[in-house]
Formats: structure tokens, C-alpha cells, sequence
């Protein structure tokens, strides 16, 4: 048996005999593409199959997969393994073979425990690809399967529909012509036609229609497999992590800063270069946060299995991260706030129509096999489901977007043929020959369905060749979900807001949204413009107050998700379709619900594996508590840096005297970063809020923690040093236990927001942080690789730590509270100010105020000190700078316009006050006999002077 392509395979099992290059599967008469497969119509056996597969290999296109020794060995390249092994290369050079063993040590205990971090989240994420692998439709042994796509062979034949995505290069079998896109492979913007013959590609997507197809080439073969390169996809970084990671560079400048003084000051005093170089690598390695991208991703790992096990499965890995900052979720009503199963209702008839004839009419021009909620719905409402026996469905038109009906020819039981349609009711009657006749009765009848809350479905017929005739309308319901009013209500308690967008009449989702407790501003997505649409300032408000939006389409679903962004929302939308794909790609979390087409998984970040929206709030809650673990991570790990570092540099520079040495620093670095991997399985409380980095309270919080420290740290050095006359190895030892023991207790204060028993620890956290420091205190009493402390002296360390843990667990609460009271106290007149500025700011397209004609009288403002400062804010041509001028008072704006253009003095006082009387809540003192007054042209807003949509504040989040 020939190939299935007429391409060399060069990797994978042993191919057969290679075709003549001439015989291209591609373009061959579909007679000797079968002849040469060896296959029909009727697809393969199960044991044919299975031979091909060994031959030929699976239907999937090979990884490179890096060697696991090299994926090792990249642990040790990079600045900080550098800095690491430069510190080993010192202590041999030096002889400090303890430090050289040691530090050693921790090199390959971060290469070992970042590696087997990253292979058990690759684990994972295959696993959950596994669950997400594409099914494709085989006929085997003459019954249709669903297997894996992978398990596709050259020679199976396959059932193609409405958004499916093709399994591999196949010809298309007898039956109607399908649209596909092959936007991904051929760069085309437009569906192809494809009929009968045709060759389809493994990787595009139909668009619309059916149709069976022979599947001649699979895996690397296909013309997806042969043209795409091989190259790994890069890892997206989201906001969270860039600020996660911009503190981690924070830290190594703090520490290069210090480390640099440090050295400084011990060749100013003549002590070994090598032994300070050694101990100031040491202390950058203990200062760099060297656990923080291992503990970024432990915390993901462990995030996405615990939505795997909620039933939602986490394909792009960062969107658990966005989706802690979400705050509206534009939903699908069919299948996620409603049940998705159809049940018919009583028919509307036209005259001389019985509602047994409409059911049949409409039962007839369904399919069963297609496992359409529609269908099913109208085939479930026979009465006698043996009424269909007698009739033979001829040919059959699915439905697609674009017709938005469905088509039977059909062969009564007499020999005579006939055709019957379904589909929306405007499409249906559209057809009719007596449309006019009809169009008030049916008019009537939809929109008494749809205040009930009903879908309507028209039904018509045409004996042979004739006209089509309206026989009525089927009503059909889909109930909410039993859930769904009260997720709603939940998601509204947790900050976001749910948005209904459908399809459905505008009178159905109006209905569905009152009896979901949404709200009834429904929005119709007639009214809605298209990608390329730039809304006005009033519609995009617009659609940012609506509850919903119904009769849209798939680019109003694009629109809405582009104009809410726009206006600082972080937006999560639900889809299941192909046409929902481009705004599931388009929103910062997109979620393919239950039941999804291939193309819709393909383009959202997660999928969810249960029906319903209750899977989705558990996903933000996961993501919020996943936000609340990293921001306690960040807090202690800035606040441990703090303590170390300027308690080593105030020793060093004051006292001239090394408190711990440097094998100390890299055990206090091995345990402390070691242990503190089990936040990510913490107890924490999220918040009822869309989380965002706010990095004022992390730095806040974490020098309050981190100055405290050393102060702690010199109260016991004090101690030792000067009342329990402690040798110095000795009090070495009792700093190093310290800086142990009372750092690792900064996770405790930093975990939670008000005091530390306000939350229960996980209890992995205590068991590595209480096993991690009784470790810390053997190797103390026992002397190991340190001077040997006598258990009192380790007793007194306990308790001292303890102590002073009480101590700054109220100074955080205070801290806090200052921040909390701050942001209250952040005036919304500063707000006030800020508009008005804009717009004073935006008066004319130089930035100037306008000039006021000359022969009016100018009033004069008082002076005020800071006049000069306010003109010397000013550019040398008198234009104003936006972002000084937003950071300054209105009234030295004023002085700052009446300096630079003292012409325009009058009228840019009156555009003043007319800004502060507008503003709402506005104090500001009404026109008094000395005020100057009002013109029409100050009064009234140039509309030059407003800023555009984008620019103006609040705008943004």
C-alpha cells in the first residue's frame, strides 16, 4: 500500500512504498484516492485501522522535547547560579571548604528543586491536555466512534460539522458544499467553498455545513504538519508577574548597593579581598529572592489542579493570574445561565393547521443524529414518536448562521415528495407565499412567546416544486439553571458584574434577565457597531451600564469586549461557538463552557468541563486566593532582604564586626527559601474585590516588617555582647539563629491583614516553617559547621524572637491602618481638581487657555507665593506640561495661566468657576458682585477643549 502522502517521512515508524510524486492524494480523482488508500465510503475496519496507525504513526505532530540532563544543566546558567558558583570558586580558592560544600549544596538544591517544579507542572499541563484533546467522528467497522484525533490513519472516513476543527488533510465525500477557514494556515481572511472532491486541511475550521471526507494524510504528513515550524510557543508574562518580578530586581540593586559598601569599607580597612569578595557574593545569593519564579509557578501548578478537580481545566497557565483582576463576565445565556435543554410548548397555527401537523412538519426537518438541542427539543415534542416511519428524508440542509434554518426533501410513504423547514420566524415567513397575509398574526404570536419568555420557531412546507406555506410556530423554553440566580447574586457580592449577551430576541433576554435578578437594560446588539467601529463617549457608556445585550453577533461580541477594556475593565467572556472564538481570544480570560466546539477550546484560557457559571466563580475565588498567597510572599521576601542586609551592613560599618559569617547567610538561605515553597498550599481569606498590585501597601508593610528587624537584631546583640559577655563565634551563632527563627515568623504577619491568628496556617506551612527552624536550632546547640550555643542561650533566642513577633504584629495592624485611613481621606475634590485641570489643560489644541479679546476688562486675581514656582513649571513658549500642571492645585493653575498669558486672565478665571460650580458636591462659593460676569463663551464648553475618551480620568481603571 502506497503512502499517504507523496512526501518522505522523516521521522517516526517505517513508512510503506513511497508513490510516484506524480500521484498527489491532493488533487487525484476521488476514485483513485480511495483505490490507492485501499478504502471507501465506508470507512476502515477497527483492525485496518489500528495496522495504519502502527504504520504510520499517530495523527499528531511530533514535540521536540528538550533532553532532561540538558534541562538540568540550565538551571546553573544565569546571573544568579553565576553569582552562586562564583561564591563556590572563592571558598575553594580560599580553603573555606565547609563554606565551598555548602554553598554547593544550595546551588544544586535550587537547580534540583526548580527543575522538578517545572517537570511536574509540565506533567500537569499534559495531563490537562490529554482532557482537551480534539475527539473526531470515524466510522469504523460501519458505526460512527469518537475516538481520539490522534488515532486517526490515512485511508478513515470522518463526519465534519458546524465548528469543528479538521482533524487532518482529507477529501470531502458526497453531500452539500461546506465553508472552511483556513485563516491559520493560508493567511485567508474569507471562508473557502469546498465541495465534493476537494481536498480540506488538518487544522481549518468549518464554517458551515456537513459532510463526510476521506482522510488521506495524518500527523507530519499534512500540509499543517509539513509547512508549521517547530518552535516552542513563549511563556506570556502577565501584569502580576512582572510586578512580581520587578521587585525581585528591586532586591538585587538593593543588595548590589550594599554589597558594594561593604566591600568598600573592608579594603579601606586592609581585610582579605578574597574573604570579603566570598562574603559579599554570599550575602547577594541570601538578598536575591532566588525562590521566586519557583514559587510562582509551584503556586500556579497547585492553582491549576485544583480547578482541574472543580471541572475547569487551565490551558494558558497566566489566566489564573488575570483572572484575579476581573470585573465583568459577559455570558452566554443559552447553556451557561440556562439549562440548554428545549422543551416545546403548545404550537401556534395557522388557519386550517392542526399543532400535530407543525410538530410533524418541524420533526421532519430535524436531525437526531446531530444531537441539536433544537432538534432534540422538537423531535421530543411527537406525541407518537413512530409518526416519522413512514416518511424518508431525502437530502437534509443543516442549519448555519447565515439561512438560520434547516431544509428536508422529503418521500411520503404515497411516493410523493414534498420539503419542510425550520428556523427564525422572520427567515421562515420571509419564504412564505403568503408572508403578507400571515406577517400580523405570526408578528403577535412571537412576541407573546417571547414575553413568556419563549423561543420562537417557524415552521413551513412545499408540496413538489411549489410555493412554501407557513403552517406556524413552535414556542420552545429554556428554563434558567437551578443555580444560575443565585450565582449571579454571588458573583455581585464578589465585585463582578455578569453581563447577558445573546442571540435570542430582545424581549426573551429582557425577560431572562429579570428572572435572573440581572437588571432588564438590555442592549440591542443592532444598536452595537463592529470592530472597526469607534463608539462615541454615550455608547460606550452605554454599553458599559447595560445588563445585556441581545440580538448580537459574533462582532458585536468582539465590540463589547474591545470597548469595556477600553474603558479599564478586566473582562472574562463565555463562549461556545466558532463565532464566539474571536472574542474568547480578544478578552483578558476567556472561558469555553460545557460542551464547546473545538474551535472555541482552542481560543479560551480555560475550559470548563461542568455546565453552568457556579465553575466560574470558584476559578476568580481560586485566582484571588492564588493573588493573596503571592502578595504575602512578596511582602516577606522584601521584608527578610530588609532585615538582612541592613543589619549586616549597620554591623559592619558601625561596629566593624561580621554578626554571622558566610556560611550562616547560605544555611539561612537554604532553609528559609526551602521552606517557604508550602505557601502555595496556605489558608488564605480572598476578598470581595477584583484584586490589582498595589504596590504602596507591599513596600509599606514590608520595610515596617523589615526595619523592625534590625532593630530586634542589635537589642540582642546588645545582650549578648554587653551584658552576657558572649564570645563572639558564640554570638555569631545566636545571630544566626535569629535572623532564622525570627524571619521565618515574618510569614506569619505578612500572611494575614489583620492580626496573625486572624487565619489559620495551613498546616504544611507550620510543619516546614516549625521543622525548618527546629533544624536551625540543632544545628546551633551542635555546633554544626558553627560554634556550638548552649541551650539556654537557644531558649532565650526562642523567646526573644517571640517576643518581639508580638511586638510588630501591632505595629503592622497600625500600618495598615494608616494606609486604609489614607485612602479614605484621599479627597474626592482632589478628583474635582484633577477634571478640572484636564480640561483646562486640553482648552485649546496648544494647551493655552484661549485669549479673551483685549478691549475687555481684566480682573485681577491676588498673588499668591507660589506663582513663581507654578510659571517655572511652565515651557519657555508658555505651554503647560499635563503631567505637572494634574499634580498641582487649580488655584496655582490659575496663577500658573495668568502668568503665562495674562490676556486670557479673565476668561480662564470664569472657565473656573464654571468647572468648579459644575463639579458634583462642589463647595465652591456661587458668583458674588465682585466676580466677573459669565459669558456665553465661557459658560458653554469648547468642544475642542474635551479630551478624548482615552485620556480622560476615571476613564481608565
Amino acid at each position: 500500500m502506497t503512502a499517504p502522502t507523496a512526501e518522505p517521512k522523516v521521522s517516526g515508524p517505517k513508512p510503506g512504498p513511497q508513490p510516484d510524486p506524480k500521484d498527489d492524494l491532493k488533487t487525484l480523482p476521488l476514485a483513485e484516492v480511495e483505490k490507492k488508500l485501499g478504502s471507501s465510503p465506508e470507512g476502515l475496519t477497527g483492525a485496518e485501522a489500528q495496522k495504519r496507525l502502527t504504520q504510520y504513526g499517530p495523527n499528531e505532530i511530533p514535540e521536540k522535547k528538550t533532553n532532561a540532563l540538558l534541562k538540568f544543566l540550565g538551571y546553573f546558567w544565569g546571573p544568579i547560579p553565576w553569582m552562586i558558583e562564583v561564591a563556590v570558586v572563592l571558598s575553594a580558592v580560599v580553603r573555606h571548604w565547609p563554606d565551598f560544600f555548602i554553598i554547593l549544596v544550595l546551588l544544586f538544591a535550587n537547580a534540583t528543586i526548580g527543575f522538578w517544579e517545572e517537570h511536574e507542572a509540565g506533567n500537569a499541563i499534559d495531563a490537562l491536555k490529554a482532557r482537551l484533546a480534539i475527539k473526531a467522528r470515524v466510522k469504523r467497522d460501519g458505526k460512527w466512534i469518537t475516538p481520539p484525533a490522534k488515532e486517526l490513519a490515512p485511508g478513515d472516513v470522518i463526519r465534519l460539522r458546524l465548528g469543528d476543527i479538521v482533524p487532518a488533510d482529507a477529501r470531502l465525500l458526497d453531500g452539500d458544499e461546506v465553508s472552511v477557514d483556513q485563516s491559520a494556515l493560508t493567511g485567508e481572511s474569507l471562508p473557502a467553498t469546498r465541495k465534493t472532491g476537494d481536498a480540506i486541511f488538518s487544522g481549518s475550521i468549518i464554517r458551515r455545513g456537513e459532510i463526510d471526507a476521506l482522510v488521506y494524510a495524518t500527523g507530519a504528513k499534512t500540509y499543517f504538519g509539513r509547512t508549521a515550524e517547530l518552535v516552542e510557543t513563549a511563556v506570556t508574562v502577565s501584569h502580576f508577574q512582572q510586578a512580581v518580578l520587578k521587585i525581585g530586581d528591586y532586591l538585587i540593586v538593593l543588595a548590589l548597593i550594599v554589597v558594594a559598601v561593604i566591600i568598600g569599607l573592608s579594603i579601606y580597612r586592609g581585610e582579605p579581598i578574597l574573604t570579603t569578595l566570598q562574603f559579599a557574593l554570599v550575602l547577594t545569593v541570601a538578598a536575591i529572592p532566588v525562590a521566586m519564579p519557583t514559587v510562582l509557578s509551584v503556586t500556579m501548578a497547585v492553582g491549576a489542579r485544583k480547578l482541574a478537580k472543580k471541572q475547569a481545566i487551565v490551558s494558558k497557565l497566566v489566566a489564573i493570574e488575570e483572572l484575579a483582576g476581573v470585573d465583568v463576565l459577559c455570558a452566554d445565556k443559552t447553556g451557561t445561565l440556562t439549562q440548554n435543554k428545549l422543551t416545546l410548548g403548545e404550537p401556534f397555527c395557522l388557519d386550517g393547521i392542526t399543532p400535530d401537523d407543525v410538530i410533524l412538519a418541524g420533526a421532519l426537518a430535524s436531525r437526531q443524529e446531530n444531537d441539536d438541542t433544537i432538534d432534540l427539543a422538537v423531535l421530543g415534542g411527537l406525541k407518537d414518536q413512530g409518526a416519522l416511519k413512514p416518511y424518508q428524508v431525502t437530502h437534509f440542509t443543516p442549519f448555519d448562521p447565515v439561512h438560520k434554518r434547516t431544509e428536508a426533501t422529503v418521500k411520503a410513504a404515497d411516493g410523493k415528495s414534498f420539503k419542510v423547514t425550520k428556523g427564525a420566524p422572520q427567515v421562515i415567513q420571509g419564504l412564505s407565499s403568503n408572508a403578507a397575509a400571515i406577517k400580523a398574526a405570526v408578528d403577535k404570536a412571537v412576541d407573546d412567546f417571547a414575553a413568556r419568555g419563549f423561543r420562537a420557531l417557524g415552521v413551513a412546507r412545499a408540496d413538489g416544486d411549489g410555493a412554501w406555506r407557513m403552517l406556524g410556530v413552535l414556542p420552545l423554553f429554556d428554563p434558567p439553571r437551578v443555580d444560575a440566580k443565585a450565582t449571579v447574586a454571588a458573583a455581585a457580592k464578589m465585585g463582578v458584574k455578569i453581563k447577558m449577551v445573546t442571540g435570542d430576541a430582545l424581549a426573551i433576554a429582557r425577560e431572562m434577565a429579570k428572572t435572573l435578578g440581572m437588571g432588564a437594560n438590555i442592549l440591542d446588539g443592532g444598536t452595537l457597531g463592529d470592530s472597526k467601529t469607534d463608539e462615541t463617549p454615550e455608547a460606550a457608556k452605554a454599553i458599559e451600564n447595560a445588563d445585556g445585550f441581545a440580538q448580537v453577533f459574533p462582532e458585536h461580541k468582539f465590540h463589547i469586549v474591545d470597548v469595556l477594556q477600553k474603558h479599564g475593565h478586566i473582562v472574562g467572556m463565555t463562549g461556545d461557538g466558532v463565532n464566539d472564538a474571536p472574542a474568547l481570544k480578544k478578552a483578558d480570560c476567556g472561558f469555553a463552557v460545557s460542551g464547546a466546539t473545538d474551535a472555541a477550546r482552542a481560543a479560551a484560557s480555560i475550559v470548563l468541563v461542568a455546565p453552568g457559571l457556579s465553575v466560574i466563580l470558584d476559578a476568580i475565588k481560586e485566582s484571588r486566593e492564588i493573588f493573596q498567597r503571592m502578595n504575602s510572599y512578596a511582602m516577606y521576601r522584601i521584608a527578610e532582604t530588609l532585615r538582612v542586609l541592613l543589619f549586616m551592613t549597620l554591623a559592619i560599618v558601625v561596629f566593624d564586626f561580621f554578626p554571622v559569617t558566610a556560611i550562616m547567610i547560605v544555611m539561612l538561605a537554604l532553609l528559609n527559601d526551602g521552606a517557604i515553597l508550602s505557601i502555595a498550599y496556605d489558608n488564605v481569606l480572598y476578598r470581595n474585590q477584583p484584586e490589582a498590585w498595589d504596590m504602596r501597601t507591599v513596600l509599606t508593610i514590608a520595610t515596617v516588617l523589615g526595619l523592625v528587624g534590625p532593630i530586634a537584631a542589635f537589642g540582642l546583640f546588645y545582650l549578648g555582647h554587653q551584658v552576657f559577655h558572649i564570645d563572639r563565634p558564640q554570638l555569631q551563632t545566636m545571630m544566626y539563629l535569629l535572623l532564622s527563627v525570627a524571619g521565618h515568623l515574618t510569614i506569619f504577619q505578612t500572611r494575614t491583614r489583620g492580626p496573625w491568628w486572624s487565619i489559620r496556617p495551613a498546616r504544611i506551612l507550620v510543619i516546614a516553617v516549625v521543622g525548618t527552624q527546629a533544624l536551625a536550632t540543632a544545628i546551633s546547640v551542635f555546633g554544626f559547621l558553627v560554634a556550638p550555643l548552649w541551650w539556654g542561650w537557644a531558649a532565650l533566642v526562642w523567646g526573644y524572637a517571640l517576643s518581639w513577633f508580638l511586638v510588630t504584629d501591632p505595629l503592622k495592624l497600625l500600618a495598615y491602618r494608616y494606609l486604609d485611613a489614607t485612602k479614605k481621606a484621599a479627597p474626592k475634590r482632589q478628583d474635582e481638581d484633577q477634571e478640572g485641570v484636564a480640561k483646562l489643560v486640553a482648552a485649546t489644541p496648544e494647551g493655552k487657555p484661549a485669549a479673551s479679546p483685549a478691549s475687555e476688562p481684566q480682573p485681577v486675581p491676588k498673588a499668591g507665593a507660589k506663582s513663581a514656582e507654578a510659571e517655572s513649571k511652565l515651557g519657555p513658549d508658555g505651554q503647560t506640561e499635563s503631567a505637572n500642571l494634574l499634580d498641582m492645585k487649580l488655584g496655582d493653575v490659575l496663577l500658573a495661566g495668568i502668568a503665562s498669558d495674562p490676556q486670557g486672565a479673565g476668561q480662564l478665571i470664569a472657565k473656573a468657576i464654571t468647572e468648579i460650580e459644575a463639579a458634583p458636591g462642589s463647595t465652591a462659593p456661587g458668583p458674588t458682585a465682585e466676580s466677573p460676569p459669565k459669558s456665553e463663551a465661557a459658560a458653554k464648553p469648547d468642544p475642542e477643549s474635551e479630551l478624548p475618551p482615552a485620556a480622560t480620568p476615571g476613564a481608565a481603571k
